[in-house]
Parts: C-alpha cells; structure tokens; sequence
C-alpha cells in the first residue's frame, strides 16, 4: 500500500513535469545573448579583419591588404614585401587560423596560427610553409593592423628565397 503511493505520487509528478521538460527539449535551448555586446561586436569586427587580411593575400589585392595597416613605417615595408610575393607566385592558398585573442583597451593581440602553399607557376610544385604568430590590431570601430609579431605568412618571397 505504501509502495502504492509512493509510485502514484511518482507517477503523477512525473506526468506533470515530463510535459515541460518535453517542451524545453523541443524548443532547444536558445542563444543567450552576449553578456558585453559592445565587446563581443569588436571581437567579431576584429575576426572579420583577420579574414578580409587572409582574403587580400590570397587574391593578390594589394589596396585591400593596404586598406587594412596602419599609416606606419614598419608596415609600409611589410606592404612592399607583400606586393613582391604577389610578383612571385601566381596561387597562393593561405589558412590562417585565430588560437586566442587578447584585447587590452585600444591594443588587440591575436595569435594565429597558420599553413599554406605558394606556387610559382603551375608547372612547379608550390612551396609548402607554417606557423604561429601575433597580429597586433587597434581600433574600435574600424580594426586596422598596427603591426605583426613572429614567424606569419607574408613576404614568402624572401623567406623561401625566390627573386620576382
């Protein structure tokens, strides 16, 4: 007789809530929203900049990779080797990869890491390169690079040591 209840009273309020959590399963769990939006639209401004950056380079788009860098001396240098390896290699296959991000105020770090394949010409087989970087972005609204850190994917001609 106890036992009785015991299940009865189980069942019962296993009939109650098994419809509920049946209509929380089926509707899923939506998106929360970001905590910080403001943050998390930089963040997503800063993910789309690394992916216009790595666009640019593949398709030889000199004044996009340009519209990118800031006005800066060490990046006016970097440009130059940019546009040489677009003289260099006709294809260039390029996967950059974010592994973190730091934002510190203005100051952004993003640390990639990256492999790809430059080719000369179709009738060579392309050269074949990786490895970790630092691409340093400032801004808030508009992201532009500030400078880079570590062993990236840009100026391959000289790193693989091709003459254009």
């Amino acid at each position: 007789m106890i036992l009785l209840r015991f299940l009865n009273n189980h069942l019962l309020l296993l009939l109650i809530t098994f419809p509920i959590l049946i209509s929380l399963a089926g509707s899923g769990c939506s998106k929360k929203a970001p905590k910080y939006p403001e943050d998390h639209a930089r963040f997503q401004r800063v993910v789309q900049a690394i992916k216009t950056l790595e666009k640019a380079y593949v398709n030889h788009d000199a004044s996009g990779f340009q519209d990118l860098l800031l006005p800066l001396e060490n990046l006016d240098l970097l440009e130059a080797k940019v546009r040489e390896d677009f003289a260099t290699f006709t294809t260039i296959q390029l996967d950059l990869t974010i592994d973190r991000m730091v934002i510190d105020g203005d100051r952004i770090s993003a640390f990639v890491s990256w492999q790809g394949n430059w080719e000369r010409s179709p009738q060579e087989a392309p050269a074949q390169a990786s490895g970790h970087g630092v691409l340093l972005w400032s801004g808030n609204q508009v992201i532009l690079l500030r400078g880079i850190e570590g062993n990236l994917p840009f100026a391959m001609t000289h790193r693989l040591n091709f003459s254009s």
